[in-house]
């Protein structure tokens, strides 16, 4: 991955990160710096946090990369896998019902997710919810898309 451009966020950008994080998550950032770098060969625009990829935009919405969920767990929108879905979806595997052990009732269907797994309590990736969080524990069905995972290209990525 190529940094096409690198720059501090202004104090209202920070500030709608901060504020999208603990609303959606409950995560609060306390941080110096804020630095949003944008690539010449993906389209992920990530922020760096005192020097970290923590942040994520998903759709111009901020949200923690896998890095940044390990880094400050998130309360909420959870949903946890069992250990036999940790080499799918470490994989980039999408979510599917039978692997799911737990998902946050606040879910709902299109919001961005954290997956994590039940063993050790680790954050293995990060995908959209494609049905409510109440509905996720079942026999079958895909119920997550997988948007970013351990090992792909932006977990890989150091500054």
């Amino acid at each position: 991955m190529n940094v096409k451009s690198r720059h501090h966020l202004r104090s209202d950008e920070v500030d709608a990160i901060a504020t999208a994080l603990s609303d959606n998550l409950g995560v609060e950032l306390d941080a110096d710096t804020f630095e949003k770098v944008e690539f010449e060969d993906s389209d992920w625009d990530v922020v760096l946090v005192d020097g970290d990829p923590l942040v994520l935009y998903i759709d111009s919405e901020p949200f923690l990369t896998v890095e940044g969920a390990n880094a400050h767990p998130p309360q909420k929108h959870v949903v946890t896998v069992d250990t036999g879905a940790i080499s799918f979806v470490s994989d980039g595997a999408d979510i599917m019902r039978p692997g799911i052990t737990e998902a946050d009732d606040d879910i709902s269907s299109g919001d961005l997710v954290a997956i994590n797994e039940e063993s050790h309590g680790k954050f293995l990736a990060i995908g959209r919810a494609k049905t409510d969080g109440d509905d996720m524990v079942g026999d079958s069905g895909k119920v997550v898309e997988s948007i970013h995972h351990v090992g792909d290209d932006l977990f890989e990525f150091s500054v």
